[in-house]
This record gives structure tokens, C-alpha cells and sequence, in this order.
């Protein structure tokens, strides 16, 4: 015998007796964006659908104008006949309660709607031959069930205003960076740390050092931030990560360390750098052909343990898998853009994602990145918070000089939706995959509290 799907019909009768009775029923009904579909029983539905066209033409809604408009469009028995119309009245309670009995309705409605979802994956399953497909749609039509369960409301001018002023306030007493602190001053200082739901675009051609400076946000966010680091590598595995990341953190060459060619004092170093590494909240996922879906499921299921996230960084944006169903490279990465801007908010945590840039950069004399050289799409740009592009003169230079173990790299935040765009300076050391600050031009400690 085949289950009843979830429902509450008990309060779908006091939602409807009620808008009959108390005219600011609809006014929670429109707060709380219920519709007819929702319902559960379709007699339900009819109703609904008939009160919310009355309310809309500016008539007065009660048990007389129900039924007479239900009668003058044949819908009468569609919606149980008069007597049904008229005993709903009975479950009528109390305005207070329909509220509460609205948020029943909405929850159960969402509970069918996943039943439905996980039966077409089922269906799926038994008749599709392509596994891929088939995980992406269903991904996609699960993380469609959430994210509409994740919706928000209007908030009113006096809410927002209060909590940016209390903001404002606790922020005046605050001398230093106050979003996510990069450890480099002039960055910070420029940004005021990395902000909260923001999309990162680091971007730059082949060997200009992003990866580099992706792993080393992650290792100076882990080391002076609460709350876990998130490193998609679709490139590079963890364990050629972390080789990078002890070079860094132990100043040892990451040649010497891949080989094990190293001295007594560079194997303490190099331990002492791991014990430190340990302690810090990094985790790192090296799936090589990973799914925006598969993306937030993962980093749900680290914050739920965790507690919170400090940043997500993905390394790189267009290896990542789009759609299946997608008529072009440009419509699966503007989906894919759009999603970790999304993902973002979700987390309340920055994303860094690492992109490449197309050839046009090779073509000029100067080889300076512009935002038009953001390759495959132009939402990229559009969804950015920030764009930083790098750009290492020695790269380009280096038949003219001699090579340095050191070379200056230029960050250009070439797009700040919330900011000054400019240029800073960074040291970047080859052999340990280490970034630091240049030089400090702004003077004050940017970490004083």
C-alpha cells in the first residue's frame, strides 16, 4: 500500500477559513510568498487561487464573495461545494496562528516536492546509460529544492539601518583589518581584509605564481583567522600541496623536499614546520573533475562540523565540471561564476577562485592583464567582487637578466565593488612557493586592534 504524501490538511482548512475571516490573513500569505500549488488537496488549491483573484481586484473577501465567484466561474464542486466553502470558517482559530500554520503547509509542500525529485532520480537511474549525466541532474535538481528552502524576504530600511549603524559602532573602536586577514598589510590594507561573502577572482597567465598565492591565502587565513580553510585542488594532489606548503612554512626549498635531499637541520625545520600545519584548519580536496553541486555539498558538510569557514579557495575556475545540459563553454562557466558567488553568501565566507586569461595578454608589448582578458566569459567579471590580476615582469625579462631566486610580483586589484582599485607590490621567492609584503606603505600597524 503506497504511503500518503506529507500534508497537513487540518491547516490548510485554518489558512482558508481564516483569509474568509480576518482580512490581514492574505497580508501573511504574501509575506511568506505561499501559493495554490502548495496546497495539498486540490479543492484547496481552487480556493486559494479564487481568494488571492478577489484580493487582487479589490474586493472584500469572505464565505459570500468565495462562493459566489467560485459559482459564477463553474468552479463550485471543483473547490467541494458551498457547504465545504462555508464550514471552513470552523477552523478558523485565530489570526495569530497563521503564521505558524502557513510555515506547516510551505514545509510539507517542500517535502514533496523532494519525494518527487528523488523518484525522477530514481527513474533515472533504472533508464539512463550516462552516469554523469544523470549525477548532475540530480545534484542540480536537489540543490534547486534547497536553495529555494534558503530564500530570503524583503527587509525593511529600519532594519538595515540599525544593524549597520550597530556595526558601524562596533567597528569604531576597532583599529585594523576587519574582514579576513591575508597577512599581507598593503592588501589588507587596501581591502580591509577579505570580506565576508565576497567572490575572489585571482586571475593571471600561466606561471605568473597563482597557485602560489592561492596557497599561501590559505596558509595565512588558516594561521591568523577562526574557522576552516577549504582548498579545492582540480590541478595539483594534496600531497604535492602540502610539500609546497612545508617549503613555504619551513623555508626549505620544496626541491629539497620532494627529493629528501636535505640536512639534519632542514628535517627539524621541516617538522616543525608540519607540526604547525597541523594545528591550522586546512583541509584540502583534490578531486580532479569536481561539480559546483558536489562543491556545496562539501563545504555544508565541513561547516556543519566546523563550525565556520574563514575562506574557500578553488584552484582553478574553468576545471571545474558545468552542466551537462549546457549549449556552451560560456553558459557553463557563467553558471559556474554565478554558483560561487552564491556559494559565498551561502558560507558567509570569501571565496578565492584562481582563472585563467586568454592569449590577447601575450599579444600586447606591455603583457599587463585587463579585465577583458578574463577568458571564456564575461560573468566572471560581472559576479566578482574583486578582481586581482598578477603580473611578474621578471617572467617576460628573463633572457635580458640574470634569474633571481626573488622576483617582485605586481597585484592589481583591477575591480573592487566595495573599494579603491590600485596596485601593491609582493616578494615572491620561488624556490619555497613563499609571497610576502614588499614593503609596508601605509605607515600604521593595519593588525592593531
Amino acid at each position: 500500500m503506497a504511503q500518503e504524501l506529507p500534508n497537513s490538511q487540518d491547516m490548510e482548512k485554518a489558512v482558508l477559513g481564516a483569509l474568509m475571516i480576518y482580512p490581514d490573513a492574505m497580508t501573511a500569505c504574501m509575506d511568506m510568498d505561499l501559493k495554490a500549488e502548495e496546497f495539498y488537496v486540490p479543492a484547496h488549491q481552487t480556493l486559494y487561487r479564487c481568494i488571492e483573484a478577489l484580493h487582487e481586484q479589490g474586493y472584500a473577501v469572505d464565505t459570500t464573495t468565495v462562493v459566489d465567484r467560485l459559482r459564477s466561474h463553474e468552479e463550485l464542486p471543483a473547490a467541494g461545494g458551498a457547504d465545504y466553502v462555508l464550514g471552513l470558517a470552523d477552523f478558523a482559530i485565530s489570526s495569530a496562528t497563521v503564521h505558524t500554520n502557513i510555515e506547516i503547509i510551505k514545509n510539507k509542500a517542500q517535502l514533496r516536492r523532494l519525494i518527487r525529485v528523488s523518484e525522477e532520480i530514481i527513474n533515472d537511474c533504472y533508464e539512463a546509460d550516462d552516469m554523469d549525466e544523470i549525477l548532475d541532474e540530480a545534484e542540480k535538481n536537489i540543490m534547486d529544492v534547497t536553495r529555494d528552502r534558503r530564500g530570503s524576504e524583503f527587509e525593511s530600511s529600519r532594519e538595515v539601518v540599525s544593524r549597520v549603524l550597530t556595526n558601524m559602532s562596533r567597528l569604531k573602536n576597532h583599529h585594523g583589518v576587519v574582514g579576513i586577514k591575508t597577512g599581507y598589510t598593503d592588501l589588507d590594507r587596501m581591502t580591509n581584509g577579505f570580506q565576508r561573502g565576497d567572490l575572489i577572482i585571482l586571475a593571471a597567465r600561466p606561471a605568473m605564481g597563482k597557485s602560489a598565492l592561492a596557497l599561501n591565502f590559505v596558509n595565512q587565513v588558516a594561521k591568523r583567522n577562526d574557522g576552516a580553510v577549504a582548498l579545492f585542488s582540480l590541478e595539483m594532489p594534496a600531497d604535492q600541496l602540502m610539500m609546497r606548503l612545508l617549503s613555504c612554512e619551513s623555508q626549505v626549498p620544496s626541491e629539497k623536499i620532494r627529493s629528501a635531499r636535505i640536512s639534519d637541520s632542514e628535517t627539524s625545520s621541516v617538522n616543525a614546520a608540519g607540526s604547525l600545519l597541523s594545528e591550522r584548519h586546512i583541509f584540502i580536496d583534490d578531486t580532479s573533475s569536481v561539480r559546483i553541486p558536489e562543491i556545496f555539498s562539501k563545504c555544508r558538510k565541513l561547516q556543519s562540523e566546523e563550525g565556520s569557514l574563514s575562506l574557500i579557495v578553488i584552484d582553478y575556475l574553468q576545471l571545474i565540471t558545468g552542466p551537462i545540459r549546457s549549449d556552451s563553454r560560456q553558459q557553463e562557466v557563467s553558471y559556474i561564476s554565478r554558483n560561487l558567488k552564491i556559494l559565498a553568501k551561502e558560507m558567509n565566507c570569501p571565496v578565492v577562485a584562481l582563472s585563467q586569461l586568454s592569449r590577447k595578454v601575450e599579444e600586447r608589448p606591455d603583457h599587463r592583464p585587463q579585465l577583458s582578458d578574463l577568458r571564456e566569459s564575461g560573468s566572471i567579471e560581472q559576479d566578482a567582487d574583486i578582481v586581482m590580476f598578477l603580473y611578474r615582469a621578471g617572467y617576460y625579462d628573463r633572457d635580458n637578466e640574470e634569474p633571481s631566486d626573488t622576483e617582485v610580483v605586481q597585484v592589481n586589484l583591477a575591480k573592487h565593488r566595495n573599494g579603491a582599485i590600485g596596485q601593491i607590490d609582493l616578494a615572491f621567492e620561488k624556490k619555497i612557493s613563499r609571497f610576502t609584503s614588499l614593503k609596508n606603505t601605509g605607515g600604521d600597524d593595519v593588525y592593531a586592534h
